[in-house]
């Protein structure tokens, strides 16, 4: 009866990442066989948590009691659980010896989006990141067993530089579902760029500079942690190698934006599969365009 309800449990979380459009690819077919279903149950799990800091017409403390909830879920995880997402989470957990504070942390990062909208310089849009994305490179690297300081460096670079690429993906889309602007208020100031910029679309030079400028950094940031996809040895090097190059890719789109930066860049087959060559060449690709 208990494998019964783990495999249904298992399922749920795999049918969660189905139902998600993503740029980068999640828990997909070159990933080795069993990591894939551990991968599924963390990316259910912060997908989950992250809908209560974005969906539905929840008040703000109605949204921070949710994910309250869920922080305090994660502490008795290691009793029975009978949601099929905590089940599942909970299996992981232990066989792995994931960390809890990892997932924490996810939770600290939903609740920043509850209550803030604005950030005054680019520290505090990288602390954000530190909570909303590196745990799950970190996490990763636990699945995979991986603990040098020097992959956690990398993950960290990988994970932060994905972050910002996708709040230069999501501008319009941030701003008008949620009031919400990543960009560092400092940096629009030196720029004379506006919240107007945002509300009313604007995409002229000052707007484009401050993008583009945005954009540069966090291609030099992901461009920084690239090692980390040799580090990871087999399918797992490549699935992150693919991430890592789907994210500068859709930098390259970001930054042909035809005079509209709020246009959300997205993948396609043919994309697909040049990211899918770089991927598999990176070594000799990457060394010759980080020249250019």
């Amino acid at each position: 009866m208990q494998d019964s309800r783990l495999e249904n449990a298992y399922r749920f979380c795999e049918a969660t990442v189905r139902s998600h459009y993503e740029n980068f690819p999640v828990a997909s077919r070159f990933l080795p066989g069993g990591l894939r279903r551990p991968i599924a149950v963390i990316y259910a799990f912060a997908r989950s948590a992250d809908d209560f800091a974005d969906e539905g017409d929840l008040t703000k403390d109605e949204r921070l009691a949710k994910l309250s909830e869920y922080s305090t879920r994660l502490e008795y995880l290691h009793k029975p659980q009978e949601e099929p997402l905590f089940l599942a989470l909970s299996d992981v957990v232990q066989k792995h010896r994931l960390s809890i504070e990892l997932l924490q942390s996810l939770l600290t990062a939903f609740s920043m989006d509850v209550t803030r909208t604005r950030y005054a310089g680019f520290s505090s849009v990288l602390f954000y990141c530190k909570h909303s994305a590196n745990p799950i490179g970190r996490l990763l690297l636990e699945l995979n067993k991986v603990t040098t300081q020097e992959a956690i460096q990398h993950s960290d670079a990988v994970c932060s530089a994905l972050q910002l690429i996708n709040f230069y993906q999501d501008l319009g889309q941030d701003f008008d579902e949620h009031n919400r602007i990543y960009i560092p208020a400092d940096e629009m100031l030196e720029y004379g760029v506006t919240v107007d910029h945002f509300r009313d679309k604007i995409s002229d030079t000052k707007m484009i500079r401050l993008i583009e400028f945005q954009i540069t950094r966090a291609r030099q940031l992901l461009l920084s942690g690239y090692p980390l996809g040799k580090l990871l040895r087999g399918r797992m090097g490549y699935e992150l190698r693919l991430i890592m190059e789907a994210g500068l890719l859709i930098c390259d789109k970001l930054m042909n934006h035809n005079n509209n930066v709020f246009a959300r860049p997205r993948l396609h087959k043919q994309d697909w599969l040049t990211v899918a060559w770089r991927a598999a060449v990176s070594h000799s690709y990457r060394k010759v365009s980080q020249l250019t």
